[in-house]
């Protein structure tokens, strides 16, 4: 009865979809999706591609047969140290080789992977580890005292090393680094703590017949949101994660075998696992590694392999931007940029669009669902400004901010709820948290959007950073956009702060560009001529620097209301000094 009373309602929904009418020729509107775990994507790869080339890290690269027989050799060493089914394996490294047959051997031997932040300081980790009982990580030898320092440690790590992968003035450096951080200069293995390339040599592949999980079994462990006090971790099962890639992969015009992916989003966060990743091995498509990225390394990358599908943040495509301006170069394979993560700005995606070629369309998505439900179509006909359409199979409402029980007429703003193949099965032994978000099948993102009557969809800010000041609601994104706009203004945050008389009021954190004062007096004209009295600042306030971002791009509103303007710069993507002598190994 359950199951008849869902596809009734999932019918009046795609009645409702206009969405569907502006997909691409090539992308359908339902898909069949393989019931197999995830590891499944990288072994078809390896059956149906084997020489091709699955990535490029520096010089070096594995072909799919290679990275497949790595990821058994994985899943062997693993069992053979005592992981089993369901344990918890965390994976402490920047995108290299061994982040992709670490991820895929863990799956194999039906361990859940864990993404743990090299952002992260070690109290951080302790606190993870702990909540989610990880018993076994993979990391990286300087990122080691992020697993020790703190008071949980897990059972078993195993460590590998960038230094016989780097160029090789930072190969000489490598030692100097890991002296620095751990106060060794060799690896030294000791009880509980083995070096994973020598466990890869000691094992022979498991089984190509192995079967340890199902599509229903945890895959992934996924840290959202804070992680001091209680950690709050999303759980991904093998049906969400292989859903998302096979979404991805339709909904991009692609021949498997044929594409190569630009691959500088982290691997640590849900967007560059899903896009580079498992997208990666469904397209079987070559993944260009770099360990972190940097603007004039990328653009090299590009140069030199030719990708074809690059996934990016805002941040990324408005640093290349600013560079090509002064040094052009030759991107014209690129097909195909989606950014996420941040708002795009539509001058900067239009900009990267002409100096590179590309299609350049905004996506959306968040880790609860994958992460990826919303992208531009890639037809030309995306909509600056807008996150796109729904993926095939993905369910898209706006309902009232206050209740979450009622559809919103179309232009009104709504929180963002969606459905499909893609949402996550949990949060991590948080039931509560689990029930506030997962209603009825429905995941509530949290965010305020529109959609207009083609169904396209706008975020226009998140639910928790709305103001409410005399009873009417107040949008920073709307705010910070007109700021943005004042001259001699570079950047902008609103938050609310509390009023005795009008319960919140608006305060904007202003970022000057240089050369231009801080003027309080123009910048109150400028929002009585361009914003409701209602939605002008009452307080403006100059930042002290750049404002706080996450490594997404996004600003951390929370750190501002909290008070202080922090530069967080080890937390920012674009957070590397252009010098032409590069980065430092210390940097990786």
């Amino acid at each position: 009865m359950a199951t008849t009373s869902r596809t009734i309602e999932r019918t009046a929904v795609l009645a409702a979809a206009p969405w569907l009418d502006h997909y691409p020729r090539w992308v359908p509107s339902t898909l069949r999706y393989p019931s197999v775990p995830a590891w499944r994507l990288l072994e078809r790869a390896a059956e149906e591609h084997p020489q091709r080339i699955a990535c490029w890290f520096f010089d070096a690269s594995l072909t799919y047969r290679e990275l497949f027989d790595a990821a058994r050799r994985a899943a062997s060493a693993l069992l053979r140290l005592g992981v089993r089914r369901g344990d918890r394996v965390g994976i402490l490294l920047p995108n290299t080789p061994e982040y992709l047959i670490a991820l895929n051997g863990i799956w194999m031997a039906g361990g859940v992977a864990m993404a743990i932040s090299p952002l992260m300081v070690a109290e951080e980790v302790s606190a993870l580890l702990e909540a989610t009982e990880c018993r076994a990580v993979v990391g990286l030898d300087i990122l080691a005292p992020l697993l020790f320092e703190g008071p949980y440690r897990p059972e078993l790590v195993l460590l590998t090393t960038l230094e016989d992968r780097l160029p090789h003035w930072k190969r000489m450096a490598y030692p100097f680094a890991r002296r620095k951080h751990t106060g060794r200069w060799r690896r030294t293995p000791s009880k509980g703590i083995y070096e994973f390339d020598e466990e890869l040599r000691r094992s022979s592949p498991v089984p190509r017949t192995i079967r340890r999980v199902t599509s229903d079994s945890p895959a992934l462990v996924q840290p959202t949101g804070g992680t001091t006090g209680r950690p709050k971790a999303v759980v991904l099962t093998h049906g969400n994660v292989v859903g998302n890639a096979w979404q991805l992969r339709h909904w991009i015009k692609a021949d498997c075998g044929r594409e190569t992916v630009l691959a500088v989003l982290p691997f640590f966060h849900s967007y560059g696992l899903s896009t580079c990743v498992t997208n990666g091995a469904a397209l079987a498509a070559t993944v260009i590694l770099h360990p972190r990225y940097e603007t004039r390394a990328a653009i090299g990358l590009i140069e030199r392999h030719r990708p074809t599908l690059f996934p990016a943040v805002p941040a990324m495509l408005a640093a290349m931007n600013h560079r090509l301006e002064h040094r052009p170069a030759d991107l014209s394979s690129l097909r195909f940029v989606i950014s996420g993560g941040a708002p795009l700005d539509p001058a900067v995606g239009r900009r990267f669009a002409e100096l590179s070629g590309a299609t350049v369309v905004e996506g959306y998505g968040l880790s609860e669902a994958g992460p990826v439900t919303h992208s531009g179509p890639l037809d030309g006909n995306a909509r600056p400004g807008s996150i796109g359409i729904p993926l095939p199979d993905t369910d898209a409402r706006l309902v009232d901010a206050e209740t979450g029980s009622t559809d919103v007429a179309p232009g009104e703003v709504g929180e963002l709820v969606v459905r499909g193949p893609q949402v996550m099965q949990g949060y991590w032994n948080f039931p509560e948290e689990t029930a506030r978000v997962l209603r009825d099948g429905w995941l509530f993102t949290g965010d305020l959007a529109t959609c207009d009557a083609d169904g396209f969809f706008r975020i226009v800010d998140r639910k928790k950073d709305l103001i409410i000041t005399s009873g009417f609601n107040v949008y920073p994104g709307e705010v910070e956009d007109v700021l943005r706009r004042c001259p001699g203004v570079a950047d902008a945050a609103v938050v609310g702060v509390a009023d005795a008389a009008r319960g919140q009021v608006v305060k904007a954190i202003v970022v000057t560009k240089p050369g231009a004062t801080f003027d309080k007096r123009a910048l109150d004209d400028y929002c009585r001529k361009h914003l409701a009295k209602h939605k002008r600042p009452r307080i403006f306030e100059p930042a002290d620097g750049d404002l706080p971002r996450n490594f997404l791009g996004k600003v951390l509103r929370r750190r501002l209301r909290e008070g202080g303007v922090e530069h967080a710069v080890e937390q920012m993507i674009e957070a590397e000094q252009e010098t032409e002598d590069g980065q430092s190994v210390d940097e990786v």
